[in-house]
């Protein structure tokens, strides 16, 4: 049953990448349209993670209230209603409103569907499961990559919002009717606390620590390493289509590497020799000639680890006080996410180079494994803990 719970979140998360890629992918229809310019794009496309910061809380607590399922429905029924209030939008202010409805549903949707997943499958193959439910982002973002561009010139821009959004409600629809939560755990939803240990408070915040820090460092692969293979000589749609292929490949490699983790355990190894692989990726992107490389590196090794750094939140906190661990997980994340793009945009500026970028891009990297270690020895000094206590 747990694999059929995993496939249904699947494809209702896919609803999530999609979403979000639309004012990407229609960006220079709305700049001929509305006369704004690509600053402008970014910043709507940037309004989609806003609400996160300050909502993440606030969701974790609602768990004590509303069960998973209702919360997922409500979030993905928030991210179909954002989609359609920017599709009809008759400016850019309406789109953007639309677009932080649709970040608040991204919010509710990709926090309950974690605890799900990690509900699922809690000491049982959770990496692998956590891979493949963290896969289920960019595979909807390259869905709209494709498809949002040929709606577009199909009609207009407006369409792929429309589209989108019926494949949220869709989604909605789909988890609403089939998701059921496993034995013995609807018993703990009407017992959810916002009171967490202190040793759980601390393996929480590593574990937001880790994947706020990874994320952002594949934010500035994303966003650096095209520029840094054009002032190599590239040409931009060449530097771009390098790029991409890591995060096509990362889709399957993340799957792989949980099955090795769940199979053969040594996370700690696994992480520092991926994350050193990423390391060495952002520096051969400065090497003329070694763009293809990297960026085989980069999604095989470099971003494989992407579900065993997520299974982290699942393993932090009991079941009773998942929710609001949730919260705290994300409240992390979003501020990590928050605060490291302008930074490097920053770097980038003051150094003129996006080679400077992508240094951060390395240290940000590094910082994963420390977080990650930091988090088991914590997690094991707890069950030493407990042992010595079970044997009084």
């Amino acid at each position: 049953m747990r694999w059929w719970m995993l496939a249904l979140l699947f494809f209702a998360r896919i609803a999530l990448g999609f979403q979000f890629q639309t004012a990407a992918s229609v960006g220079g229809d709305l700049v001929t349209v509305f006369g704004i310019d690509y600053s402008d794009v970014g910043f709507l496309i940037g309004l989609f993670m806003v609400p996160g910061l300050f909502l993440a809380l606030p969701a974790g607590a609602m768990g004590r209230y509303v069960s998973d399922r209702g919360l997922a429905f409500a979030g993905l029924s928030a991210l179909a209603l954002g989609g359609l209030v920017s599709g009809f939008g008759s400016g850019p202010v309406t789109i953007g409103l639309g677009r932080l409805v649709a970040g608040a549903g991204f919010l509710l949707s990709t926090l309950y569907f974690t605890k799900m997943i990690a509900d699922w499958f809690e000491g049982r193959e959770i990496s692998t499961a956590m891979s493949i439910l963290v896969m289920s982002w960019p595979f909807g973002i390259a869905m709209g990559q494709v498809g949002h561009a040929y709606l577009a010139d199909l009609q207009d821009w407006r369409l792929p919002f429309v589209v989108a959004s019926l494949y949220c409600a869709a989604a909605a629809a789909g988890v609403l009717l089939f998701y059921r939560a496993p034995a013995g755990r609807k018993a703990v939803q009407g017992a959810n606390s916002t009171r967490l240990s202190r040793r759980e408070l601390h393996l929480i915040l590593l574990a937001g620590t880790a994947w706020g820090v990874f994320n952002a460092g594949y934010v500035a692969y994303l966003s650096f390493a095209p520029h840094r293979l054009e002032e190599l000589g590239h040409p931009a749609l060449q530097a771009a289509a390098v790029v991409s292929v890591a995060s096509w490949i990362m889709i399957a490699s993340g799957a792989v590497c949980g099955q090795i983790v769940d199979r053969f355990n040594h996370r700690n190894l696994v992480l520092i020799v991926c994350m050193t692989a990423a390391v060495v990726s952002l520096w051969l992107m400065g090497i003329s000639g070694a763009g293809v490389a990297a960026s085989l590196l980069f999604g095989l090794v470099g971003m494989a680890p992407a579900g065993v750094i997520m299974a982290l939140a699942g393993e932090a906190v009991a079941p009773a006080r998942r929710a609001f661990g949730m919260g705290i997980f994300f409240t992390v994340y979003y501020a990590i996410m928050a605060a490291a793009p302008p930074l490097a945009g920053w770097i980038f500026e003051r150094s003129g180079t996006a080679g400077a970028p992508l240094v951060f891009g390395m240290i940000l990297f590094a910082c994963v494994v420390p977080a990650a270690l930091a988090f088991r020895f914590v997690k094991t000094g707890e069950r030493a803990v407990t042992s010595r206590e079970d044997g009084q």
